[in-house]
Parts: structure tokens; sequence; C-alpha cells
């Protein structure tokens, strides 16, 4: 008998020999010995041909418990490959909140064919609705595991109930019971040490805790974050606009759900588009996911340095002026950088809307102001003492100075205008600040030069 695996480069050599030897039990014990992390890290190094047949010798069950462990790219992967009867069987065994999310991430057509194989209606009907609610939304993230009776049920009924049904009602998160009408509307919570502590003939409606805190499917994430962070809730009850029960919200869920944005809005920062990006995935899909931010900021970067090239003769006539460039427009975009990261938070947060252009022109001016300055001095010493010319710092202080100021304006406001025209910020923020600075700083630099040519020549 084999012996758990705790290495994971020995767990996927002896993974690879069972899927070689077509021995699905033994490749799922050893999949199972895995933790989550490893199983990601395992699937991940098995080429795509090893994986489509580990996906064909493990029976639905495992394959459900494999699926939950991977990332969400993978999972997707993998649920696309298969025919829809046969993913649609996987869905099934997933919890609601994760199979609707892994179908919320593929294609339409895809996601509606595994749907209609699914062989329960009523589920069908509910991963309809559920794939509509944006994934960050309460909706999106909320589990339909959870108890709810009837506010005239009996307390010795409800706990019948619980003993009957204590297998299937194992997998809950059961914390608390809530309390609906006849219409599925949310009355009340029910706490389950009142619950047991209270006479079996006692009607629910006079123990629970009316009018519960709850949040609307359209939630959003950041709403959820907020509440979780003032309350110490487990989860929290979602109802849709009629107040009719439709899940609960676990703070585990929202804290995994922040962590993700987190992730997502920095790979689109980078230049990662059309979400996660994973090395396993194929090449070609992995080089055009890039080419399609790469290709436009060659673009950009030939509108700054055609700044260069028509300012050739200032550049020639003053050398030291090459050292300098770089760091001008460097130091500017760090600047405008920490705008951007300022705007786009508190864009997310709801403190500043893209109406309020005024307010942040002001507020981002005087801090450009200040540090512009104080940049400014600091280079502009640095290159009088090294050439002995005070000329020069003037120059390149002065420029500084003066790019600073554009581009905190420049970081600060594009994230609304962006904003305001259904754009992502934090994907397209980056090259138009870049390019900014670089134009501006050269310019600057180059400009301001050739007014003090005459003084400059020969540096």
């Amino acid at each position: 008998m084999l012996e758990t695996q705790t290495d994971p480069a020995e767990a996927l050599e002896h993974l690879e020999a069972a899927i070689s030897a077509a021995d699905g039990i033994l490749a799922w014990k050893i999949l199972d010995d895995l933790g989550p992390e490893d199983q990601r890290w395992t699937w991940a190094r098995l080429d795509e041909e090893e994986r489509d047949r580990l996906v064909h010798l493990l029976d639905r069950e495992d394959l459900a418990d494999l699926v939950q462990h991977l990332a969400e790219v993978q999972a997707v992967e993998l649920l696309e490959d298969l025919p829809p009867e046969e993913a649609a069987d996987i869905v099934e065994d997933l919890p609601d909140e994760i199979g609707g999310h892994l179908l919320r991430e593929m294609d339409d057509e895809e996601s509606s064919a595994i749907i209609d194989h699914i062989e329960d209606a009523e589920e069908q009907e509910e991963l309809r609705e559920r794939i509509e609610y944006d994934w960050d939304s309460a909706g999106g993230m909320m589990s339909e595991a959870l108890l709810a009776f009837q506010a005239h049920s009996l307390v010795g009924e409800v706990l019948d109930d619980l003993s009957a049904n204590a297998e299937d009602y194992a997998d809950h998160d059961v914390q608390y019971a809530y309390v609906v009408d006849a219409e599925e509307r949310l009355q009340g919570v029910l706490r389950l040490r009142d619950l047991v502590l209270t006479p079996r003939n006692s009607v629910l409606s006079t123990i629970m805790i009316r009018s519960p805190h709850s949040v609307g499917v359209q939630t959003t994430l950041r709403e959820l974050a907020d509440v979780f962070e003032d309350y110490n809730f487990i989860g929290l009850p979602v109802v849709d606009g009629e107040g009719h029960l439709k899940g609960v919200v676990l703070r585990e869920a929202v804290q995994e759900a922040v962590a993700d944005s987190s992730a997502s809005d920095y790979l689109r920062s980078r230049g990662i588009v059309g979400g996660e990006e994973l090395r396993s995935m194929p090449l070609a899909g992995r080089c055009l996911r890039r080419l399609s931010w790469l290709a436009p900021n060659i673009i950009l970067n030939l509108c700054a340095a055609s700044v260069i090239a028509a300012n050739e003769a200032t550049l020639e006539a003053v050398i030291a002026l090459a050292v300098f460039l770089p760091i001008v427009s460097d130091m500017s975009g760090c600047s405008g950088n920490q705008a951007v990261a300022v705007s786009i938070r508190e864009l997310t947060l709801g403190t500043v809307r893209p109406r309020d252009y005024l307010l942040v022109f002001f507020k981002e001016a005087s801090v450009g102001l200040i540090n512009g300055v104080v940049l400014g001095l600091l280079l502009g010493a640095v290159a009088a003492l090294w050439k002995g010319a005070w000329i020069l710092g003037l120059v390149v202080g002065g420029a500084l100075a003066l790019n600073t100021i554009l581009s905190v304006l420049i970081g600060g406001l594009v994230p609304l205008m962006l904003k305001r025209f259904k754009v992502d910020p934090a994907l397209a923020s980056g090259p138009i600040l870049t390019t900014c600075t670089d134009l501006c700083g050269f310019f600057l630099v180059l400009s301001i030069a050739k007014v003090f040519i005459d003084r400059l020549a020969g540096l």
C-alpha cells in the first residue's frame, strides 16, 4: 500500500505512474493525500494528455473534489474540455457558490449547454439566476446551504428535523437558523442555543431575533467588506428586492473575494489582460493576452521618443542632459503612480466620484507643488555639483519640479476620467500616465535647455 506522500515532487512521479497504469483509484489516493496548494502545483505540471487521462480515470465525486481545489482558471479549463453532460455531473456535485462562479467565468454558450444537461430543473433555474449576479456581489458569493424554517413551526419540530437530517446538514456551516414566512421572506434569525434551551412546544416566531441584519443580492464586495469589518458576523442572510431569503454570505467568502480582487487588479495594472494567467495555459493564449497590452505601448513609446528626435540638436550640444532625461521621467512617473493609486482606492471606497475632478485637482496640485519643488532642488543640486554649472541644475531641477506637478495631476484625474467612461482605471491609467510623463519630461528638459543653450553647450 502506498504511504502518504508529503513531497509534491515525489507524489507527481507516483501520479504519472498511476495515470500510465490507468489506475484511477491510486491516482486519486495520491492527489487526496496532498493539500489544495500541492494539488494545484501537481496539476500544473501534468501535460495536456496526462490531465485528460486523469480526468477520465477519476470518478465523478473525486473529480468534483479536485475541481474545488484547483485555481479558477484551471477548473474552468477542465470543465470546458469535457462534454457538457459530463461537466454538468461535476457541477451538480459542487457547492452552489463554486459551481455558479465557474459557470460565470465561461462563455455564455458553454455555460448554458452545461446547465441544460443538469437533471434537476430547480437546480437549473437556481444556477441560471446565480450566474446573472456579478461575481463580487452578495448574490455571486452566497451559499444556499442554510437552515430555514417557517415562523409558525414549533421548536420540537425543528429539533426533530435537525436530528433526522443530521447527515444532510453536516456540510452546512450551521451557526444560525433563519425564520421565514410562507412566501420565504426573511422574518428573523434563530440562535441554536436558544433553540436547544427553549421548550419544545414554543413557536419559532416567539424566540427569533426579529428584523435581522441582512444584505441584498446586489450588495457589492466593498460594502460587504465594510459590514464585516464593522460587525463581528460569521455570515449574513442575503435577500432579494422583495425580502425573499436567497442564501447566506460568509465572512470567509468575502475575505477570499477581497484577496482575489486585489490580485486581479494587480494583474491588470501589470498588463495581464483578459483575466488570470498561469504558465500551464496554452502558449498562444498567453502570448495574445500579453501582446494585447504590449503592442499599443509601442505606439505610446514612439510618441515619447519623437520628442527626443525633434530636439536632437539640443541633446548633441549638451550631452549631460542624456543622463538626466530618464531620471526626470522616472521620478515624475513615480509621483504620478502614487496619485493613481490614491484615486483608484478612493473610487473603490466611494469617497470620491468621477465628477469630483476639481477636488482632486486642487488636492493633488498642492502635493505636486511641494514635492516637485523638493525633488527639483535635490536633483538640481546634484546636477550643479556634478558639472559645476548652476544653470544645468536650474534646467533639470526646474523640469523635474514642473513635470512632477503635471504627473500628479494626470495621475489623480485620469482614473476619474476613465471611470466616467466605463473603462477600468487599474488597466488603462498606467500606460496613459507613463506616456504623458515621458512626453512632458523630455519636452520640458529639452525645451528649457534650448533657452539656455549658449550657457550649456559643451557640458
